[in-house]
């Protein structure tokens, strides 16, 4: 296969626990040509949609491990497969993108994930399809209702729609004494609308992420465990990854979700799992492929590479 991979630029990645290099190593080592650009490189000219890209090997070695060919165009329906792993947000840019991609589809790219499937999933408002399996949640502009969920509940978590990694994420109780300060800042006046959800003291254990390739789990999560006194488990935020088996379920939230996922077109999605309770369904680049492997023995990139290799 020729292999496009639509990502943000080679020398911001950590390639010792970068998802996006760990599919590109895989791929390279069974024999398909990489091909890399980044998002704004996509373009249309005379209804064609096209794509500025660069030839990608890969060198074995540090710091310097990429070699680049010389800078082409090509229309995007010539590559086998199309993987859009740009990190978020999901800025206005990001949903041009998404745009151009689905036209693309339309000339016989194929592209993953779906690009409609990305509009159609925010990483948050996502978890409404499957009630089932959530903590009491609240999504609203209104400062008053946040109050009156937080009288409710005692405990509750805020988050903004369009964040990642922890930023913006409060954990608040109707006594706070900056209960006001922080949602007049965090909602602008009603004008931002947010998502509170009951706190899920599991925290404690690991905000789990469990991935799922062309809808079937990984057999093993990574925990991502908050630093003592610290609410948020994202690595982002500092908190430990360590990798563990599913619990049963853990099994019985990805097995449910797993082919209604596939059947929308995505195939990779990181569930995130608190206790019992799903809190985010991840779609825009979802990571912890190398943390996984490293630690359980598990080759997360072979499986992603093999689904891939199906869809061809």
């Amino acid at each position: 296969m020729n292999l496009a991979t639509i990502l943000d630029p080679l020398d911001s990645l950590k390639i010792y626990k970068d998802s996006t290099f760990a599919m590109m190593r895989e791929a390279a080592r069974r024999g398909h040509t990489l091909t890399v650009l980044e998002q704004h490189e996509i373009f249309v000219r005379d209804g064609v949609v096209q794509a500025s890209n660069r030839e990608l090997q890969l060198t074995g070695e540090t710091p310097h491990w990429y070699k680049l060919g010389a800078t082409r165009s090509t229309p995007l329906r010539e590559f086998d497969a199309v993987l859009m792993r740009k990190d978020p947000p999901f800025d206005m840019e990001y949903l041009y993108a998404t745009h151009l991609l689905q036209a693309a589809e339309r000339q016989g790219a194929k592209v993953y994930n779906k690009p409609q499937a990305l509009r159609d999933f925010n990483e948050k408002l996502a978890i409404l399809q499957f009630s089932e399996f959530t903590a009491p949640t609240l999504v609203t502009r209104e400062p008053q209702q946040v109050r009156e969920f937080a009288a409710e509940h005692g405990d509750v978590i805020l988050k903004p729609l369009d964040g990642m990694g922890g930023m913006g994420i409060f954990r608040l109780t109707p006594s706070d004494p900056n209960l006001g300060s922080i949602l007049e800042t965090q909602m602008q006046g009603g004008a931002r609308t947010m998502m509170v959800q009951r706190y899920i003291a599991e925290i404690v254990s690991g905000d789990k992420r469990i991935l799922l390739i062309d809808g079937e789990a990984v057999p093993f999560c990574l925990a991502r465990i908050p630093q003592h006194g610290e609410t948020r488990g994202n690595l982002a935020a500092g908190g430990k990854g360590v990798a563990q088996p599913l619990a049963e379920r853990d099994w019985q939230i990805a097995r449910a979700l797993g082919p209604q996922l596939k059947a929308q077109g995505l195939l990779l999605v990181g569930l995130d799992v608190i206790g019992d309770y799903l809190t985010e369904v991840n779609v825009t680049s979802p990571t912890c492929f190398q943390e996984i492997s490293q630690q359980s023995g598990f080759d997360v990139a072979a499986m992603f590479i093999d689904a891939l290799e199906r869809q061809h």
